[in-house]
């Protein structure tokens, strides 16, 4: 996985976090399939098509938190997560 920091695309744009599909128990493996980039500021009430109970690990960069919920529309149960 990359470092928190090291979160950027191709042409320096800061990420603060980064969601992947795959996983493994072994960590050099983890943060593998397709990627879905959360840039500063997002705020997304619903996952892209395709993404639903997808995601299965991810990064978030450095003086971001991602906030996740249980159900589509920010509703249910709420999770947060730092670098």
């Amino acid at each position: 996985c990359p470092a928190p920091s090291d979160l950027r695309t191709a042409n320096g744009t800061r990420i603060c976090a980064q969601l992947y599909t795959d996983n493994s128990p072994y960590y050099d493996q983890c943060c593998g399939g397709s990627a879905l980039m959360v840039y500063p500021g997002s705020d997304v009430p619903y996952m892209p098509h395709g993404w639903v109970a997808t995601v299965s690990s991810l990064v978030v960069g450095t003086r971001c938190e991602l906030t996740v919920w249980s159900r589509a529309g920010k509703k249910g149960k709420s999770r947060s997560f730092g670098a």
